[in-house]
């Protein structure tokens, strides 16, 4: 009976030690919370439907649902935000 309460003691402890070292430190807690919001705050913008506005080679201003190769370009919604109004005359 002895041996039996040996075993339950070193599994009992086994698991312990296990937990303890396994468990996260608050600044590893908030490291993993700060990676999964910004994972998911660059998925909602990815999922958001843009335009693309860039220069051509002759300089003129295109907008286009296709981002184009090779060139610097400019992601925009395609749907403001409530309460930001858009006007299309400034260059």
């Amino acid at each position: 009976m002895k041996v039996a309460w040996a075993v339950a003691a070193g599994l009992a402890l086994g698991i312990g030690v296990a937990w303890w070292m396994a468990r996260d430190t608050p600044q590893q807690a908030e490291a993993r919370q700060r990676r999964a919001e910004h994972a998911a705050a660059a998925a909602a913008a990815d999922a958001r439907p843009a335009l693309y506005r860039w220069h051509d080679a002759n300089g003129v201003l295109q907008v286009t649902e296709q981002p184009p190769k090779g060139r610097k370009y400019e992601r925009i919604d395609k749907h403001p935000r409530k309460g930001i109004e858009v006007h299309g005359d400034r260059d």
